[in-house]
């Protein structure tokens, strides 16, 4: 069968998400496995122009791995015609202008999140797109973890009946950066420069959440800023402006209760650093980023609280594990795929601008929730 050439431009591939996830595990892997493989048989292989700021980095990365095309010069790239997709990596307060840029030149946009820094640049870049007839997507990765996959395969098989609640642990203590490096860039610790744990993570919760169990509509939180100084990169001590924090509490359609605490500040105890636990009137069941227990009705033990006597049980042991039934793959490489196809072939991708959006708003709403002590509700967004 024919194989395809299709040009991407890649905005941000020097910053560790662009180059890890989206560059080497994604293009290059799809490459080296002959392109992506579409309906008919035939296979698109993604030919890359590397896009960034800074001259030596670029040129050094695309050494490394025998790519001829990098510049720094955007506007270059979306010029060329053999360019048909625009991806973007960048920091988000830079990500929006970026964008129109590519759609303006007539380029199918894939991006991280979040789309744009507010709610109102989300939809602008929807509406858009939309009036520019360019297919657009977002990074929805969480859903393709091997946990989630099998999460998903028990909600389909109606293993948890009516599904009462969520209840979602995310995070890990990041090192301050005094005595020890942080594993995450002291951007992220600053609101100035687009931080913050809500920014960050609600944006994966609200796609998590709509795809899985129904739509978030209302919100309640609280955003703290746990660590008040941190050091950066070169060792220098800077305060803390952005949120490390959150525990949020969202309602969702159907009368299904979520809560979620994520934390740049908290000491692991528990299997991974993802668990969502799901409880259904016919079953509960705990996931995490690759494996999967489950308890069914019928196997459910029956505890006795008496805190004078010392517990025998072994909670952990009552739980059993939910199989792969399919070979793992990486999930950023999935959607990427998914969204050739939605461009070669117009394939299913609903997650677009709008569902980009939505996760904006959510991050908002849960800003304004912590900042006003209050419940926040969430009607359906809309073009």
């Amino acid at each position: 069968m024919a194989v395809k050439s299709l040009g991407v431009v890649m905005n941000g591939v020097t910053g560790r998400m662009g180059y890890r996830q989206h560059l080497v595990r994604s293009i290059l892997a799809i490459n080296e496995q002959g392109g992506v493989e579409l309906s008919d048989g035939s296979r698109v292989t993604l030919d890359p122009v590397l896009v960034g700021r800074n001259e030596e980095k670029l040129r050094d990365l695309a050494t490394r791995h025998g790519l001829e095309r990098w510049t720094t010069d955007l506007d270059t790239a979306l010029g060329d015609a053999a360019n048909v997709v625009y991806f973007d990596a960048q920091l988000t307060s830079v990500r929006e202008e970026a964008i129109v840029k590519a759609i303006d030149a007539g380029k199918h946009v894939y991006t991280e999140k979040p789309v744009s820094e507010t709610v109102e640049g989300a939809l602008t870049l929807a509406k858009r797109a939309k009036t520019a007839g360019v297919k657009n997507g977002v990074v929805h990765d969480k859903l393709f973890l091997p946990g989630l996959l099998k999460l998903r395969r028990l909600i389909d098989s109606g293993f948890f009946g009516r599904i009462l609640s969520v209840r979602g642990e995310f995070g890990y203590w990041v090192f301050e950066g005094d005595w020890q490096q942080a594993q995450r860039p002291s951007w992220n610790y600053r609101s100035e420069d687009g931080g913050g744990i809500v920014v960050d993570m609600f944006c994966h919760w609200d796609y998590v959440l709509t795809n899985l169990f129904g739509r978030v509509e209302a919100v309640t939180a609280r955003a703290v800023t746990h660590i008040p100084e941190r050091w950066d990169e070169r060792g220098r001590r800077y305060d803390v402006t952005a949120d490390d924090a959150a525990y949020g509490i969202f309602e969702l359609t159907g009368g299904v209760v979520a809560q979620f605490n994520s934390s740049w500040a908290v000491r692991v105890h528990r299997d991974e650093l993802l668990e969502l636990q799901v409880d259904g009137t016919l079953g509960s069941a705990v996931a995490g980023l690759h494996h999967c227990v489950i308890q069914p009705r019928t196997a459910t033990p029956r505890p006795t609280w008496n805190p004078d006597l010392a517990d025998e049980q072994r909670y952990r042991e009552q739980w059993q594990d939910v199989p792969d039934n399919a070979p793992p793959q990486n999930g950023f490489k999935a959607q990427w795929e998914q969204f050739v196809r939605h461009v070669v072939e117009d394939g299913p991708h609903p997650y677009d601008f709008l569902a980009g959006a939505r996760g904006v708003r959510l991050a908002q709403a849960g800003l304004q929730s912590s900042d006003g002590g209050c419940r926040v509700e969430l009607p359906e967004l809309t073009l």
